[in-house]
């Protein structure tokens, strides 16, 4: 039904380049075929491989790099009179967006390039960006918006046969189902989603469908085991390929699991790791997550509780300004747990 997974985002001469392959290698090819282009005058070229060189940067965590390659992508799209560039270049600032929590902006940018992907005739650039705009909803916690959009998408990369968006897909709408205390739904269409991909070969899904695994043995199952075993086969990936802002997830999911098992001093080791890694690459939700990790796992340790009270209602307005409404319920439920009157502290 599915067939092998691709990468859209590699084009020109770059669309040779594997779904799979190492984000190092593909900045580095990606940047000497850039420069190629331009010499040439070759806006159109330049704009599709600038692409790539954001989107590598992108996801290897280098922040101010990615700002500024989506950025000349776009310019050399225009430049070119390219549409369907024009909003892949706007694709990756939103999706750049999102990662760096500038919420506001991902909304911008993305339904800018769902608007010029349609103008364009470029449905996979629309769908992405359509993709974007409802990851965007349900990492601020927004489900009611943005879950018929989820399902739309879903019904829509089944339909093509796209292996690559139906296990983003299966994954969001698991997501939700898990953060909504539906356990047996979420495992399933986890499931779902890591057989797709490892028969798709698409090792960043099956990784990401590994840690949703994982997370729901451990919550569901208390499987401590099980779960610490699917996280350590999807570090392996993530490690392999690259994948900075994967690898730090799956370290704080490990933080998680340890933490549910009472194995506070693990936990809190596994914390740091992962906050250090949102930190390096300028990730403010997942360096969140992070804080509130460490922080009950440092209050289980002794941690002074004055102390405790105050990481938890900095971490409180931070994510109330950032609009991360989920992430704020957790940290609300970590105030109950150690008897903190979420008003009291403030």
């Amino acid at each position: 039904m599915y067939g092998k997974a691709f990468a859209p985002e590699y084009q020109g001469a770059l669309n040779s380049l594997s779904v799979n392959s190492s984000l190092i290698d593909v900045l580095a090819e990606a940047t000497e075929r850039l420069r190629e282009a331009e010499r040439a005058g070759q806006p159109g070229e330049a704009a599709r491989c600038g692409l790539a060189v954001a989107e590598a940067h992108r996801r290897l965590g280098h922040v101010r790099d990615a700002d500024r390659a989506w950025k000349a992508s776009y310019r050399a799209a225009r430049e070119a009179g390219d549409t369907a560039a024009m909003a892949w270049a706007l694709w990756s600032g939103g999706t750049l967006a999102r990662q760096r929590g500038a919420f506001p902006l991902a909304w911008r940018l993305l339904k800018l390039a769902a608007d010029l992907g349609e103008r364009g005739g470029d449905v996979v650039v629309r769908g992405y960006s359509l993709a974007g705009l409802a990851e965007t909803g349900r990492i601020q916690g927004d489900y009611a918006a943005v879950g018929r959009l989820h399902e739309q998408l879903l019904a829509e990369a089944r339909k093509r046969g796209e292996a690559r968006h139906t296990v983003w897909a299966l994954e969001g709408i698991a997501q939700m189902h898990r953060n909504t205390g539906d356990h047996d739904t979420a495992y399933a269409l986890f499931a779902e989603a890591a057989r797709i991909a490892e028969g798709a070969d698409d090792r960043r899904g099956h990784a990401w469908a590994l840690r949703g695994l994982a997370d729901v043995l451990s919550v569901r199952d208390g499987d401590t085991g099980r779960a610490l075993e699917l996280l350590s086969q999807a570090e392996a990936t993530c490690r392999e390929m690259n994948l900075s802002s994967a690898l730090a997830y799956n370290h704080k999911m490990q933080g998680n699991v340890l933490y549910r098992a009472g194995r506070y001093a693990e936990a809190r080791d596994r914390y740091r790791l992962a906050l250090a890694e949102f930190r390096t690459m300028s990730e403010p939700r997942g360096e969140a997550l992070s804080r509130l990790g460490l922080a009950k796992s440092l209050a289980r340790l002794g941690r002074d509780r004055a102390e405790t009270a105050a990481e938890l209602a900095d971490l409180a307005r931070t994510l109330e300004r950032s609009g991360l409404r989920h992430a704020r319920e957790m940290v609300a439920r970590a105030q109950r747990e150690f008897g903190l009157d979420a008003e009291a502290v403030r």
